[in-house]
């Protein structure tokens, strides 16, 4: 038992709501704790009033005192064996983990666990949810933003023939006819992106961009470029690109939740290369487009597998044979087109089965 006057630790002690901090000493008299500065008595309370905080590796340990009044030291072990003679436990939670390695790599091990069921299952099921909640606004001004950036960086007003634009238009309206919301739910844009190449994208507002790219490597072929725009649609009607920004905005949640402050850096990756994987699908949702695209079509009176030729061209274009493609969430271009025929083929024998 350390007598009556005994210094048990040194430090700093402040008054109650101040930063002004003096040097003192920690002292045992009696059955009180006493921070004393050059004789003087400064605050004092029975053990049991007195708040301390627990250990948390090296971090300094504040003792609280009635009055608010605070003595902060580094000297952990002295006021472990404080707390101890008066029957608490030594050190924190926390540390106690940080010491025992073991568990620490056990608890590590159940946090990555807890990070991977979040995002394959619940993740998900939160994504649909605020699907289903979005206010219609929503998609328009996410789809209003996008494009105003895109126009800013990556698009530019399209070289196409005026006439060629409203020919593709002509012949687009049908097929928007025959999807979720009509005619009037789909809004078709020509625009030159050339860094971009031949390609067609779908805005979470039913906005579609067809660049000019992707109309002269049809050379006349409309109803491959058709095919390539029903399938675009589909991702408009099933809210795809929506499903992929909350399906971001959840993943970056989700890391800064488990990591803390990941930085300014890692926060700019996670949010605004977040908006470039919103223009991708997954591999189901892009195998869904391709059988709806086959079903506008096929509704619209077009050639139902058209879209099979869009592939075949990137296949001798790109050299894309393999059965994955750059990115591994798509399948490849050969498996896509066998798919889309195949698929068009169960349409026509269910309509000519008696």
């Amino acid at each position: 038992m350390v007598s009556d006057g005994t210094v048990i630790a040194r430090g700093e002690w402040q008054p109650a709501h101040s930063s002004r901090a003096v040097a003192a000493d920690l002292q045992e008299k009696q059955d009180q704790l006493v921070a004393v500065s050059d004789g003087t008595t400064l605050a004092s309370g029975r053990r049991q009033e007195i708040d301390i905080t627990p250990r948390v590796g090296s971090i300094p340990r504040r003792l609280t005192f009635v009055d608010g009044s605070v003595f902060e030291t580094r000297d952990n072990d002295a006021i472990d064996a404080l707390v101890s003679r008066h029957g608490g436990k030594r050190s924190g939670f926390v540390h106690r983990l940080e010491q025992f390695h073991p568990r620490l790599i056990a608890f590590t091990f159940a946090v990555i666990l807890l990070a991977v069921g979040i995002y394959r299952y619940a993740l998900p099921i939160m994504v649909e949810i605020a699907v289903l909640v979005t206010p219609p606004v929503v998609p328009e001004m996410i789809g209003a933003s996008t494009l105003a950036s895109l126009e800013k960086t990556l698009l530019r007003p399209s070289e196409l023939p005026e006439a060629e634009q409203n020919a593709i238009r002509a012949e687009f309206a049908p097929l928007a006819k025959n999807a979720k919301g009509g005619e009037g739910a789909y809004k078709l844009l020509f625009r030159d992106a050339r860094l971009m190449g031949p390609n067609a994208f779908a805005l979470p507002d039913g906005t579609l961009v067809l660049t000019d790219d992707l109309v002269q490597l049809a050379k006349g072929d409309r109803q491959m470029v058709l095919g390539v725009l029903g399938h675009e649609i589909a991702h408009a009607e099933g809210q795809h690109s929506l499903r992929q920004i909350y399906r971001v905005a959840g993943f970056a949640a989700l890391v800064m939740l488990i990591a803390g402050d990941v930085g300014s850096g890692v926060e700019d990756i996670l949010s605004q290369g977040g908006a470039l994987v919103a223009l991708s699908h997954s591999r189901g949702a892009e195998e869904e487009a391709d059988r709806r695209s086959v079903e506008l079509m096929k509704a619209a009176g077009y050639e139902p597998a058209a879209l099979a030729r869009f592939f075949a061209i990137l296949e001798e274009k790109l050299g894309d044979r393999g059965e994955t493609s750059m990115l591994s969430t798509h399948p490849g271009t050969p498996a896509r087109q066998a798919y889309i025929r195949d698929y068009a083929q169960q349409l026509e024998g269910a309509v000519n089965d008696p």
